[in-house]
């Protein structure tokens, strides 16, 4: 077993753009495991309905 490694999970959530409003999209997060521990996030990005791949902070989070 690996002490430290990386892995990439892909999950729905709502996210809020001020141009489009209330969106539900796929989002990525990219971290860093010790043991089975998550330590950092290291990167997170979206993908859009027409495919592209953008970051994650331009839009917030929806509650």
């Amino acid at each position: 077993m690996k002490l430290i490694y990386i892995k990439r999970k892909t999950k729905t959530e709502k996210r809020h753009s001020i141009k489009m409003g209330e969106l539900t999209t796929k989002v990525t997060y990219i971290k860093r495991y010790f043991m089975g521990l998550p330590l950092t996030t290291l990167h997170t990005y979206r993908e859009t309905y027409y495919g592209e791949i953008k970051n994650c902070e331009d839009c917030a989070l929806f509650v």
